[in-house]
């Protein structure tokens, strides 16, 4: 970059359905921004391609949503393209390039005061940090709601401290007393975090024990949400680098949105689709549908 404070994005190309485009952070309004970025990415890449293909889905899937009788239409949200890896080919420093270029969007800015709400497209889990990390700043009481199929709890793996597989554990680093986390659809990881899991209460491994508890937030209390979409079934969404079995299904989502319809989400990330794996482009649509619907559940 030539300086220190500026933010390279790309153009947001084909944009999320019914979305505007911005440059640069807009007051009482939802910002999409992409982070294609799977240079930690262990097992099967591609997600790198995700944000692209979210966007170029969009265009050919309805703004109305039967489940919350809400319309795209009717929302105000822009699509400020994709960060920027940088032309370093060293993995770290494109995953911080990017990073760092979030910061600079959205760092300085109150998210609550100015009513800014951002939802991130991945990419690979690991950029959820930025987010995260921004939100937990921002919020003091804020309830992180972690959909996947892994626990993402490991210090560190195959090198990288800010691993995908660290997501989670890099989060903790910057709770405060009054955070709290909610997991749900976790069905792998290591003894280790599974044993931290229970200890904290922070897993719910049934979907009933899950929805309970997303009942509970009280309704002004701000959630985020970082959505890995592994979490959903492989032979619904098999479209994503670490696939496992035993995953939710689409109806279980509805669900859950109808409950954060009526709560205070305030930001979210949708992460880890591979569309170029899936080559009946059913996974991107399957995710764009998500999205559309996070978005309504946002504008709420």
């Amino acid at each position: 970059m030539s300086s220190a404070n500026k933010v390279t994005l790309t153009p947001p190309g084909t944009p999320f359905h019914m979305a505007e485009t911005a440059t640069q952070p807009l007051a009482d309004c939802l910002h999409l921004i992409g982070f294609g970025f799977d240079g930690t990415a262990c097992f099967r890449k591609g997600t790198r391609n995700g944000p692209d293909a979210l966007r170029e889905v969009s265009e050919d899937i309805e703004s109305y949503s039967p489940y919350l009788d809400a319309d795209l239409e009717q929302c105000r949200f822009v699509d400020m393209g994709n960060l920027q890896l940088g032309v370093s080919d060293d993995v770290e420093q494109q995953w911080q390039s990017a990073t760092d270029d979030f910061e600079r969007l959205f760092g300085a800015r109150d998210l609550e005061k100015d009513n800014i709400r951002i939802m991130t497209l991945g990419g690979e889990h690991s950029i959820s940090y930025a987010p995260i990390r921004k939100y937990l700043e921002q919020y003091p009481d804020l309830v992180v709601v972690h959909l996947d199929a892994h626990a993402d709890l490991r210090d560190g793996y195959e090198g990288y401290h800010f691993s995908h597989a660290s997501i989670i554990r890099r989060a903790l680093d910057h709770f405060g007393p009054d955070h709290q986390l909610v997991q749900y659809g976790i069905r792998s990881g290591t003894k280790e975090e599974y044993q931290w899991m229970r200890e904290n209460k922070t897993i719910r491994t049934s979907r009933d024990s899950f929805l309970e508890s997303i009942d509970a937030i009280a309704t002004d209390r701000p959630v985020y949400l970082t959505l890995d979409l592994d979490y959903f079934d492989p032979s619904f969404l098999p479209g994503t680098g670490t696939p496992e079995p035993g995953g939710e299904d689409f109806h279980s989502f509805v669900k859950l949105i109808k409950l954060l319809s009526n709560k205070k989400l305030v930001g979210c990330d949708v992460v880890e689709l591979s569309p170029e794996i899936d080559s009946s482009g059913n996974s991107a649509v399957f995710a764009a549908k998500v999205v559309r619907e996070l978005i309504l559940c946002m504008q709420a």
